[in-house]
């Protein structure tokens, strides 16, 4: 169950704002918004995520870095090639630092809070290299993976689905659902991450760190 909070302050929301409004006139970003290979549902600019809260304001475009970007069309076209008409779907791809802090705020000092990324570390999202995801089929159905998306307990936790397999917790197909995903990100080069099936890196972040600037 989502948790709920306060609503989204009115600087707060300006900022996250004005960071997308930057983005979109920056070469080094790339908006998905528009490219048929991907199917939208933005969960941070509704109330459809784990605050119950509208993050992101009236923000209706999945941004990327140019090379994250790269590797995603690359795995659309894997995708395609594994299971012929079965897309993605994107929750978030460019979260700027300032909405990361909204984020981190809702759940810093409970449970919660492995699964977000400290923004004093900066999390891959606010560079632009990380991307939140799941699958539709043919018909456009958002495809079986055992858990919502920020479904935060273990169930969603690739590194268990062995045992939650043998515990009849997930079903054949939500792990076949969760494996054509992997196999597609990983085979253009993204990187997974043992506690969400949706997330993918296109770098490690210790060389996105480095090599990259994050956007406030």
């Amino acid at each position: 169950m989502f948790m709920l909070s306060a609503a989204v302050s009115e600087r707060d929301r300006r900022a996250i704002q004005e960071s997308f409004r930057s983005v979109s006139t920056d070469p080094r970003f790339v908006d998905l918004s528009n490219d048929p290979d991907f199917v939208l549902d933005l969960r941070y600019a509704c109330d459809d995520n784990f605050m119950g809260k509208n993050v992101y304001g009236d923000v209706t475009s999945c941004f990327l870095h140019k090379e994250a970007a790269v590797l995603l069309r690359a795995a659309a076209a894997r995708l395609d090639s594994l299971r012929k008409g079965v897309r993605f779907l994107l929750f978030d791809g460019l979260r700027p630092g300032s909405a990361q802090n909204v984020l981190w705020a809702h759940v810093v000092g409970t449970p919660e809070q492995k699964y977000v990324a400290d923004p004093a570390k900066g999390s891959i999202h606010s560079y632009g290299l990380a991307v939140d995801l799941s699958l539709v089929d043919t018909d456009g159905n958002e495809m079986d993976m055992g858990t919502i998306f920020d479904h935060f307990d273990e169930l969603a936790e690739p590194r268990h689905e062995d045992a939650l397999f043998k515990a009849g917790r997930l079903t054949q197909e939500q792990i076949d659902n969760r494996h054509l995903l992997r196999q597609a990100m990983l085979d253009s080069g993204f990187r997974m991450i043992p506690h969400e099936w949706w997330h993918f890196d296109a770098f490690p972040p210790d060389e996105v760190r480095k090599n990259f600037q994050i956007v406030p």
